[in-house]
This record gives C-alpha cells, structure tokens and sequence, in this order.
C-alpha cells in the first residue's frame, strides 16, 4: 500500500473532505522503522500520534511471566490504522509499547501542530477526535476480550 493510498483510507481522517483530510495529515513527518525498531515505551508521555503507512505495528504489554521480562502482544495495526492516541488523549502517558516486527513507515503527528490545526479548524478537530474515540473504544474491545477469556480460565479452573 502506497503512502496516499493508506492515508487517503486512514481511519484518522474518516468523514473529513480530501482538502480538511490532506491539511490533517500535511502536519505529519514521515519516519521509517528498521525491523525490530521500538517507537515508544509504556508509559512514556505522549507527545506525538501516528499513522501507519507502510508495515505493521505490534502493541505489547510489556510484564513479567514466571520471573522474565515478556512482551505480551495485545494487537498488530497495519496500513491506514492510527496509534499513539494518547498524545491526544491526558495524562499524555502510553499505554502500551509500539514496536515494528519489519520495516515499517509511519506519519508522525506532534500533538501541538495537531491541537494548533485544530484550533483553527473544529470542525476537522471534532472529526478527528471522533475517529481517535472510535480506535480507543476497539482498544476497549480488545482488553475486555482479553479480560474475559482469562476470568473464564479462572472460572473453569476452580469449578474443577
């Protein structure tokens, strides 16, 4: 997927007009990630929000199993999928870690250009922030499944 295909179809820019969506993602720079690159940390602030436009991302929880250090994948976001939601969204912290299994590129979004466009324009922030709520409640999603699954475990293990 080319760079304008992935952000012509980004979930970031949904229900926005081709002049409101490319003034969006004008404000993005373009970085390229080496395969095994790690974009951010758990916990970290979060100044920036990013679109992937090329290769995948895998978010991890990063936590001890049996006394190791292990990243346990939570999801993997590919091409046109936004990450980083937090730069917008206080305190500011990351709630996962964001690495790139190949070589990926992504639009990076500093959160000050975003919430300057933003202020000029409320129309394209309300559509935005609509779109970010949109990937947190699928994040939602995912730990409630996730949630689940393990209390079922827990559940069948005690009825044993």
């Amino acid at each position: 997927m080319t760079i304008a295909t992935a952000t012509a179809q980004s979930e970031l820019v949904q229900g926005l007009g081709p002049a409101e969506a490319q003034g969006v993602l004008a404000l993005g720079a373009r970085v390229t990630l080496p395969p095994g690159a790690q974009l951010f940390k758990l916990g970290e602030t979060a100044e920036r929000m990013y679109l992937i436009t090329r290769g995948r991302i895998a978010l991890t929880l990063p936590m001890q199993v049996l006394g190791r250090d292990e990243d346990i994948l939570v999801e993997e976001r590919l091409p046109g999928e936004t990450i980083g939601w937090s730069a917008l969204i206080p305190p500011h912290r990351f709630t996962l870690k964001a690495s790139a299994p190949l070589e990926t590129d992504v639009l990076a979004f500093s959160r000050a250009a975003l919430l300057e466009h933003f202020a000029t324009r409320p129309a394209v922030g309300y559509a935005v922030t609509r779109n970010v709520a949109v990937v947190m409640g699928h994040r939602l999603q995912v730990f409630q499944a996730m949630w689940l699954r393990q209390m079922q475990q827990m559940v069948a293990l005690r009825s044993a």
